[in-house]
């Protein structure tokens, strides 16, 4: 009989294990980190073609000195901000390095914008490959986001559920930042249109 109890407390044990969630947790985490990377991987490819995109533009538009340097301010901030593993459990390095990559975006529509001034500029093939690498990069960024976005979902419900979220706070699994908005407000109002009245 005190065998078969032995047995009996070595299976409720096993079972009670694999219903902790720890092993989903690693799994789940590990993705997590996996979409992160290419994220980064994607931001990284875009910093590596502005300064040729920049470069092709200063050729047709030397008198945008202005959006040249706000482009290259906002790359070398992008590019210099150190991305780790711990940037994903901190909320406030999350926001600060979707901040530096949302100003790269802005600067980088400027000198898009620069762009549609230049007919000559518009038809050089060179600038052409590099702004449609450039727009391929932004979709590519929009994906890897995605992904990254779903992966935290699944982490965080997972976190948050019932029992596994017992587990979670015994070996510290935080709930993870996903990307967010900066101006969440100001683009949910829809825009108005006006045909000149």
């Amino acid at each position: 009989m005190s065998k078969l109890l032995k047995w009996l407390a070595i299976a409720m044990f096993a079972s009670m294990l694999s219903a902790c969630g720890y092993n989903d947790f690693q799994s789940k985490d590990e993705a997590t980190k996996a979409a992160w990377s290419e994220v980064v991987n994607q931001y990284q490819r875009r910093a590596d073609l502005i300064p040729n995109l920049v470069n092709t533009v200063k050729g047709y538009a030397s008198h945008e000195r202005e959006t040249f340097e706000a482009v290259t301010k906002a790359r070398a901030a992008a590019t210099s901000f150190q991305i780790t593993p711990e940037v994903l459990n901190d909320p406030q390095a999350f926001a600060k390095f979707q901040q530096v990559q949302g100003e790269l975006s802005s600067a980088l529509s400027r000198l898009m914008a620069i762009s549609e001034n230049y007919p000559q500029l518009k038809a050089d093939t060179g600038f052409r490959d590099l702004q449609s690498q450039l727009e391929g990069t932004e979709n590519r960024i929009t994906v890897a986001r995605q992904r990254y976005i779903a992966s935290v979902q699944e982490y965080n419900v997972l976190a948050r559920s019932f029992p596994t979220n017992i587990t979670a706070k015994i070996f510290g699994y935080p709930v993870k930042p996903s990307f967010t908005v900066e101006n969440e407000k100001a683009i949910s109002v829809p825009p108005t249109v006006n045909f000149g009245k």
